[in-house]
């Protein structure tokens, strides 16, 4: 499957990165030289997006647009030339689901990818590529296994024949059930190749876990029309939504850029052998 447009929802709040979003949107929050959100834009680049379409939140797009747009726009950014930005706005926080939903004019019936704005690919991880190529014409959702704890905080998939070492078909998604009610151990990381016939299931959904439209109820749908596919990788995303992991992200990410690592990995030793 060929994918030239990916959707990346950038509308949360961050309240769990209270105070530091009082005022500066989390997709903005600095991780090492670039924002967060431009990690996640650069990943969609390097897998072939030529047009990226970001839902934000009303309030924040000025910030956002101004840092992407403003002071020479995207020829100034090295990872972002010959590209594309379409911005969303998503008036109010109805759920990731109605986030995507929002993206649909944009898109434009063309499958896409779809990034979470808080989940970060550890670098030479990216799996978008690989997922498009794993298409046979399905959707197809990036699953890695999961601990028992973390199916309280993941969707997790529900699984049918396998068709290759990792690649197997999806029954269904279940939201965060919790390890005694997890269908497998298989769950859901915040990328997606989606083909345009998500949108007529998302349009179709009611508010669901949390009071809000879920994007797991809307694969849940793709599934059982035997619509989607998922692909098995073996790196875990960077989650930026929250203090602690924000700091390991920041601590692999300083790691492994080149403009950094020396200095920082001389550092960390450093501190290491300090008594």
């Amino acid at each position: 499957m060929n994918v030239d447009v990916a959707v990346v929802p950038a509308a949360g709040r961050g309240t769990r990165m209270s105070p530091a979003t009082r005022v500066v949107p989390k997709a903005l929050l600095p991780l090492v030289d670039r924002p967060a959100l431009q990690w996640v834009l650069e990943e969609a680049v390097a897998a072939g997006a030529r047009q990226l379409i970001v839902v934000v939140s009303p309030g924040v797009d000025d910030l956002i647009f101004s840092h992407f747009e403003g002071m020479g726009g995207l020829d100034r950014i090295a990872g972002l030339k010959d590209v594309e930005i379409t911005w969303v706005v998503q008036p109010e926080p109805l759920g990731l689901g109605d986030a995507v939903l929002r993206a649909r004019d944009a898109v434009g019936g063309r499958p896409f990818h779809c990034l979470l704005g808080d989940n970060i690919m550890p670098p030479g991880a990216g799996c978008l590529a690989a997922m498009a190529a794993a298409s046979d014409g399905r959707s197809v959702m990036a699953l890695r296994r999961m601990t028992p704890a973390e199916t309280s905080s993941y969707g997790i998939a529900s699984l049918g024949d396998w068709l290759a070492d990792d690649v197997v078909e999806i029954e269904g998604a279940v939201e965060k059930p919790g390890p005694d009610a997890a269908p497998s151990d298989l769950g859901f990381l915040g990328r997606y190749t989606f083909t345009p016939d998500v949108f007529e299931h998302l349009a179709g959904l009611d508010p669901g876990f949390g009071g809000e439209i879920q994007l797991t109820d809307a694969i849940r749908a793709l599934a059982v029309a035997g619509a989607c596919l998922g692909k098995v990788v073996g790196s875990a995303p960077l989650d930026v939504g929250n203090p602690p992991s924000y700091i390991e992200a920041t601590t692999i990410l300083g790691l492994a850029h080149p403009p950094t690592a020396e200095r920082y990995r001389a550092f960390v030793a450093s501190l290491l052998d300090r008594p």
